[in-house]
């Protein structure tokens, strides 16, 4: 698929028709969430590097390092996302679990769909304590964990960046200036049947008085081909999209049709043009608001090891991360739509179920780190 890169900016509201996809080549892919998640992992190795020289630990160390928190991360993250939401897999597709390849309906490779931080956090935890139990003095499990998590929030912020590129983490409808309207579904829809050529989202005027939808217009440029007539085109608007903008779920949680979809259609040159006249979804963008924090979260752990370095509690600077990313990560579940159906009947969802004992551990960690001060 080419790669489709357009954000219209609203006066309230903006519409993101990014493409998950760089560049692909046959069933191989580019994406830009595997890009940004390597990317951040290159940063963190460079900081480490940074960090390291600066304590006068050995650099090479690093290197081995990187290796632990790759796989922690990628296994962590997998089977917690697994565990956590999707436990049927083990019975149904065991194999889907760690492959990342998708064998039906036609081979592909789709890379491991579907991570959650909170299992990441185990593997990190774990595979740290592994590693702290190989090292020479200095580089105690507290003391390996304050330096990994400054650079686990900025690979946190390029990640969730990733899942803004791939629509997903959405939050809930919003009538902010910030909202941003996911169409990238709608529009792989708009092209799946092979008629359209170009789409393009402008303002448009709502069918619906809800205030959750905005009005837009979708503007289709079919291709220029003999068989796509009128009568054909009048037909796929009226039966194909009117039924995918008003029943495909993919597509109507970011644009929605109630009833008959309106239109016009026109002839320009050698080509059909469209006008649908119908509402997206604005949302919060979670995903920007948790990317953002953790570059905050990094700046300011960041900050706290330059001033004291080797002088700070062991301890503290993971506190502080416990305590900052899962607080915030607690209250922007509030923001999200739920990632799996269950979630619907809990009284919190599994974010927030595992980011409390997470943010206590924090809390008793940070309270720790003092008195253990006080004590020496």
């Amino acid at each position: 698929m080419l790669f489709i890169f357009a954000v219209m900016a609203f006066m309230n509201f903006i519409i993101w028709n990014g493409s998950p996809e760089i560049f692909s080549i046959g069933s191989f892919s580019l994406r830009w969430y595997g890009l940004l998640f390597a990317l951040g992992f290159l940063i963190s190795q460079q900081v480490m590097y940074y960090i390291f020289k600066k304590e006068g630990k050995p650099e090479k160390d690093v290197d081995t390092l990187t290796i632990y928190m790759i796989i922690a991360t990628l296994l962590g993250a997998r089977l917690g996302h697994v565990v956590f939401y999707q436990p049927e897999l083990f019975v149904e597709d065991p194999l889907s679990i760690l492959l990342p390849f998708e064998f039906s309906p036609k081979f592909k490779f789709t890379g491991l769909q579907g991570l959650a931080s909170h299992g990441a956090t185990i593997g990190i935890l774990t595979a740290l304590w592994l590693y702290a139990r190989k090292r020479k003095p200095g580089q105690s499990f507290l003391q390996i964990l304050d330096r990994i998590v400054i650079v686990v929030a900025i690979t946190g912020a390029l990640i969730r960046l990733g899942n803004f590129f791939n629509s997903e983490i959405i939050g809930k409808p919003a009538n902010l200036p910030w909202s941003v309207a996911f169409v990238h579904n709608a529009t792989e829809a708009f092209e799946f049947d092979n008629y359209v050529d170009k789409i393009a989202y402008l303002p448009g005027d709502s069918t619906l008085t809800n205030s959750e939808y905005q009005p837009v217009k979708v503007l289709l440029t079919f291709k220029n081909d003999a068989e796509i007539t009128e009568v054909k085109i009048r037909n796929y608007i009226e039966s194909r999209l009117n039924a995918m903008l008003s029943f495909n779920t993919g597509v109507t949680d970011h644009i929605y049709q109630a009833g008959d979809l309106p239109y016009r259609l026109g002839k320009e040159g050698d080509h059909y043009e469209a006008v649908l006249y119908t509402n997206v979804i604005p949302r919060h963008p979670a995903q920007l608001y948790e990317s953002i924090s953790c570059v905050v979260l990094f700046i300011l752990l960041f900050v706290l090891w330059a001033r004291d370095k080797e002088k700070l509690a062991p301890g503290r600077l993971f506190a502080v991360f416990l305590m900052v990313c899962f607080g915030l990560r607690f209250f922007y579940e509030y923001l999200k739509e739920n990632q799996v159906a269950f979630e619907d009947s809990l009284p919190l969802n599994m974010g927030q179920i595992l980011s409390i004992p997470l943010f206590i551990a924090g809390v008793i960690i940070f309270i720790w780190t003092f008195r253990k001060k006080e004590q020496a």
